[in-house]
């Protein structure tokens, strides 16, 4: 590339940092109202490129651009001109690079899509393969197939029938020599992650399942190393290698999670709530596979649940022969209870092994079971077949909604139970500021988080330092921020049904309230009309939209379009169909308004506007 045209990029980029909106670095989820998901990245760069042709710079402009990614899980506008950056720097196209805050991951992509398509790969590396890149286990647990092969320089690649991976340790993450014979350069550094190049025209048909892979296993690189990674690029400067000091950080928010779950046993932090759910799925898979050889594995998992969790479950099924998922119906009329019963007896009869995944409260009718039966139904002793006892069930708990109460310690309801609870961090225990999600279990299931924390490491998806330093600020105040939120989540429920008595709210029960099920979410059915059915679904999806529409157009410093919850601020607003339940089969999602509000906003004034939207219907 020309030095001139080089230059024109470093500089831009060097303005484009100085003015960035704010947002571009502490915020987790952006503005849905200018997101169109089908164009994620690319509606983004494209209007970004117009900017760097007008060398337009300006703060206002760069506020003004759609949203890149909704949730910074799956990418943000730092990672996406990052890629942008270095696809220009190396005339690649910008949806050819794709960064990751795992040093593993990029490697898994092109794995799962080769073990699926039956083709071979080859990994090729000149240095050294990073420690926690256990050949065996990815082998024999993940089920993929590839061939390790040392050179001294890549010149001495030669043609392979499949893909070449080639996996490179530097300082300088940004800089690519691209070569032929290689299908996938990957760049990794010690503390910002990985960044991988696709070459080759034919493997562009990778770039949507690498992005997958990165939505729903992992996370892109974060918004502060992303931010590192491109100061380093256009000072042409290596990266100091300033390890920050997170022991006292890590201590203090294990700490925070041991009193926070009343559970003392080994705690996991992650880089986010899939990150530590793909762990603890390929951690019970490892230990089946070790224990119970040749048996079935059951993954029973709700399938209007959130999308991520409904669709990681299937695409580890998909990898694995013996791996299955069951649904799980839990909502409406369906009880949670009863379901795992019926299910359990079933897995049971077959000799498999089951492994339940559920929230409590579900999303996003927000029912919370039975727990003294729940606890009956998965300690029931149960018979194979042939007559054998049955393997017990592991309950693997989703406990983002209400991470305040206690399943797990000594005497508590599910302690009898082989049980694993996790959680979002970017809800309550971050307050928004970050993704980091944890797990922890109770005293039946020591030897199972060791397993978790192994793939945890061979996935590198451990919480970064930036995270764990936000955690350990945000996680004290919890509990208070929990309470907080939910009494005025119970204020806004009540005069909803006041004003609107003809509108169906998903909320707890004041009983399930005082046995410490506070959460500060609640769903929505807006009273409809029509002659058909089909009328009736119409005018309330409208209507739904509508309501909205006018929160956030008459409340925009605090009412948002978005789907977060557990925010320091504000009320969020979200239809579950459209943005948590993406990948939920169409027949399970559910078009209703979902409400989360914060202990922080003016609860009188979304009343007010509510009053009038009523009036107004």
């Amino acid at each position: 590339m020309k030095i001139m045209k080089a230059n024109k990029i470093i500089n831009y980029i060097k303005d484009v940092l100085e003015n960035m909106p704010t947002g571009w670095l502490n915020l987790t989820t952006h503005r849905l109202d200018i997101y169109d998901e089908k164009l994620a990245k690319t509606q983004f760069l494209n209007q970004f490129e117009v900017l760097f042709n007008d060398t337009n710079s300006d703060a206002s402009a760069l506020n003004r651009l759609p949203t890149a990614y909704d949730y910074i899980r799956l990418g943000h506008p730092l990672s996406c001109i990052l890629e942008w950056a270095i696809g220009k720097l190396h005339t690649i196209k910008p949806e050819n690079v794709i960064n990751f805050s795992s040093k593993t991951f990029p490697v898994l992509a092109i794995l799962r899509k080769n073990l699926l398509e039956n083709k071979n790969t080859q990994i090729i590396y000149t240095d050294q393969l990073p420690t926690y890149f256990d050949v065996e286990i990815l082998k024999n647990v993940y089920g993929y197939k590839f061939d390790l092969k040392k050179v001294k320089s890549t010149s001495a690649i030669t043609k392979f029938n499949g893909s070449t991976i080639y996996i490179l340790q530097q300082d300088e993450i940004y800089n690519f020599n691209i070569t032929p014979n290689i299908d996938f350069f990957i760049n990794i550094h010690d503390h910002l992650g990985s960044i991988l190049v696709v070459n080759d025209a034919q493997d562009e048909s990778y770039i949507s399942d690498i992005q997958h892979v990165r939505r729903r296993e992992t996370i892109a690189m974060t918004p502060a190393n992303s931010l590192i990674a491109l100061e380093s690029l256009i000072e042409k400067s290596p990266f100091e290698n300033t390890k920050n000091i997170t022991e006292t950080n890590k201590k203090s928010v294990l700490n925070s999670i041991a009193a926070i779950t009343g559970s003392n046993t080994k705690a996991l932090v992650a880089s986010s709530g899939l990150s530590i759910q793909y762990a603890i799925l390929m951690g019970l898979i490892h230990d089946a596979l070790e224990k119970h050889k040749g048996k079935a594995i059951k993954i029973v998992v709700p399938p209007n649940c959130y999308g991520g969790t409904n669709d990681q479950s299937r695409r580890v099924a998909a990898c694995i022969d013996n791996v299955e998922v069951v649904d799980l119906l839990v909502d409406g009329d369906n009880d949670m209870v009863q379901s795992i019963d019926t299910i359990l007896t079933k897995i049971a009869n077959e000799d498999a092994i089951p492994y339940i995944i559920a929230e409590i409260p579900t999303n996003p009718r927000v029912e919370v079971p039975n727990l003294i039966q729940l606890r009956n139904v998965l300690t029931q002793e149960r018979k194979t077949a042939s007559g054998k006892i049955a393997v017990d069930p592991v309950f693997i708990l989703d406990q983002t909604f209400c991470p305040n109460v206690h399943f797990l310690g000594e005497n508590e309801i599910l302690s009898t139970v082989r049980t694993i609870s996790f959680a979002s961090g970017s809800k309550f225990p971050s307050g928004g500021q970050c993704t980091a999600g944890y797990c922890v279990g109770n005293k039946k299931t020591d030897d199972l988080i060791d397993k978790i924390e192994t793939h945890l490491i061979i996935c590198d998806n451990e919480a970064t330092n930036l995270q764990y330093k936000i955690l350990a600020k945000q996680m004290p105040s919890m509990k208070q921020r929990i309470l907080d939120a939910y009494i005025n989540t119970r204020e806004f429920v009540t005069f909803i049904k006041e004003t609107l008595p003809e509108a169906k709210i998903n909320f707890v029960s004041e009983e399930l309230a005082e046995q410490g099920f506070t959460p500060s979410v609640f769903s929505l059915d807006l009273p409809t009309k029509g002659n058909t059915d089909e009328e009736k679904e119409t005018y309330k999806r409208a209507l739904n939209l509508e309501l909205i529409n006018l929160m956030i157009t008459e409340i925009p410093n605090e009412s948002k379009n978005c789907v977060s919850y557990g925010q320091l601020k504000g009320c969020y607003w979200t239809i579950p169909a459209t943005s948590t339940q993406g990948t939920t089969k169409e027949g399970d999602k559910d078009y209703i308004a979902r409400v989360s509000l914060s202990p922080d906003m003016d609860i009188e004034l979304h009343k007010k506007v509510f009053l009038n939207f009523v009036e107004n219907i």
